[in-house]
């Protein structure tokens, strides 16, 4: 069902080149959506109004979402959906707990230190996609970490139904985790209103969580008036296996991630054939019978591969080329392997830890670097929403020993007042 990509005695740096992704010109939607961010940023919530009736066919008269609204979601809430939800919150909790850092102060020399503080951002906007699929989830994974982190003032947004309202499973994990402000907007729009501020929502320091390229390409152009996550792409799913990899779940695992989108990147990396030839075996059974079976079919006949290699050495060098948002690691010495992982947003490890895992209930984060971002970007955390301050303090007799240094760095950077601020100090 896969194509076949056979990178036996290929070991050079083009490899990357070779494996599959869906790629999503992100600059030539920034200019499709430049008019839409100029436009909220010029004329507030009345082009979010508009924007919002031209691209989501609902004409709100309140972009925020009534407190009543967002209860009545809670109230009917299916209890199995809350209980999940709220052991979700608690393990997130948990685990982004630990993510936070104590202050250090380094005494540097007698009298002078240096103290790392971290300071939480002031207010924070949150965005959660409801295109083909409803992400109460999404709500936990960027709503808890900013919590811990101890940010005041938190602000949802998420696209309207046609009752102008975002999905009832969105607003009821909003008002589970005690999030009083929700708007009902979606795409550019939103980001722009987080990013400028509209009548009715200030604007925030940070934005995070998914989207689709034009929701990436508004981050893209508000970086700098606000902090961005990241400008996420397609999901996708690495997996590198031997034969101890069980095909069954191998297959479930795949068909899993091509659920979310057409343009979902599915590569399953290994050097045994024989289990490749039993993984499309348990495809064709699987996809038949999955319940989005067309949106599947798309992606796995898409940018998916199955990708043959010398041995899982080899192996480990593919997938950190491709630098997987999800790596599931299926081997005989599967942690031992995990732990060489380089790139990655989240490994996952043996045949009893699926990446749906780690969309719910793991404890991990799923807002995770996509695109290939992983060799240089990590997934949401607690840190995401915190800043680090250093406090310097020096005595007076710290600074005079110091002096002659400053002087003779200041004068070779031709800079004599910054020179000048010290000496009139210790003279």
């Amino acid at each position: 069902m896969l194509t076949r990509i056979d990178l036996r005695g290929r070991r050079d740096a083009g490899v990357r080149d070779l494996l599959p992704r869906a790629q999503l010109d992100v600059g030539a939607a920034v200019e499709q959506v430049r008019p839409i961010v100029e436009a909220v940023r010029d004329r507030g919530a009345d082009a979010v109004r508009e924007a919002t009736e031209r691209f989501d066919g609902v004409r709100l008269s309140d972009l925020r979402v009534g407190a009543a609204a967002l209860q009545q979601a809670l109230d009917e809430l299916d209890p199995a959906v809350r209980d999940a939800l709220e052991e979700a919150a608690r393990r997130v909790r948990r685990v982004s707990t630990a993510q936070l850092r104590d202050d250090v102060v380094v005494d540097v020399v007698d009298g002078a230190t240096v103290t790392e503080r971290w300071v939480p951002v002031g207010r924070v906007g949150l965005y959660v996609p409801g295109g083909l699929v409803a992400y109460p989830s999404s709500v936990v994974m960027n709503v808890v970490p900013a919590l811990v982190a101890g940010v005041g003032s938190l602000a949802v947004a998420s696209p309207p139904k046609a009752d102008g309202l975002p999905h009832p499973a969105v607003m009821a994990a909003c008002a589970l985790l005690g999030v009083k402000e929700v708007y009902a907007v979606g795409g550019a729009q939103a980001i722009a209103m987080f990013a400028y501020g509209v009548e009715g929502c200030p604007a925030v320091d940070v934005i995070t969580g998914p989207g689709n390229v034009y929701v990436a390409a508004a981050k893209r152009l508000v970086q700098g008036r606000a902090g961005i996550d990241a400008e996420a792409g397609p999901t996708e799913i690495g997996i590198l296996a031997d034969d101890t990899a069980e095909p069954a779940y191998v297959a479930a695992d795949l068909v899993a991630q091509a659920e979310h989108d057409p343009l979902a990147a599915c590569l399953l990396v290994t050097p045994s054939a024989a289990l490749l030839d039993a993984v499309d075996v348990e495809l064709d059974k699987q996809v038949a019978s999955t319940r989005h079976r067309e949106r599947v079919e798309t992606a796995l006949a898409g940018q998916s591969a199955y990708v043959l290699v010398d041995d899982l050495d080899h192996g480990l060098e593919v997938v950190d080329a491709w630098a997987a948002e999800h790596l599931e690691v299926i081997t005989t010495d599967a942690p031992q392997r995990a732990r060489r992982v380089r790139n990655a947003g989240a490994v996952f490890i043996g045949n009893h830890t699926p990446v749906s895992l780690g969309d719910y209930l793991a404890g991990s984060n799923h807002v995770l670097p996509t695109g290939g971002t992983a060799r240089f970007s990590s997934g949401l955390s607690a840190q995401s929403f915190l800043k680090r301050m250093s406090l310097i303090e020096y005595s007076p007799s710290a600074l005079a020993s110091v002096a002659p240094h400053v002087a003779a760095l200041g004068g070779a950077e031709d800079l004599v007042a910054h020179v000048e601020a010290v000496r009139v100090r210790v003279t």
